[in-house]
């Protein structure tokens, strides 16, 4: 049996992967959006997001936008693999 991927079996980054998954490859969400869909206060989101990002799962982009910066957010391909492997070994570990 497989061990499941640790860096995205922690419930927070779980959501925040399965949210990303849910966009086109290339597609990115603004960190605030990102925040008020999986309910975790900024700190939290940037703990776990640093976490993925270390691990190559996402990709943190800062734009400039008008005199604001905004923080896009989008799950790299390694980080679709890792979670298509992620939720594999989970119906496995489920099925057995």
């Amino acid at each position: 049996m497989r061990e499941l991927d640790p860096v995205i079996h922690v419930q927070a980054r779980l959501r925040i992967v399965t949210v990303l998954d849910t966009l086109g490859p290339g597609d990115s969400l603004a960190f605030p959006r990102l925040q008020e869909i999986i309910s975790v206060t900024s700190g939290n989101l940037a703990t776990h997001l640093r976490k993925l990002e270390e691990s190559g799962y996402v990709t943190i982009e800062k734009v400039l936008e008008g005199r604001s910066a905004v923080t896009y957010i989008r799950l790299s391909e390694d980080g679709r693999i890792a979670f298509r492997l992620y939720k594999r070994d989970l119906r496995e570990l489920l099925d057995s």
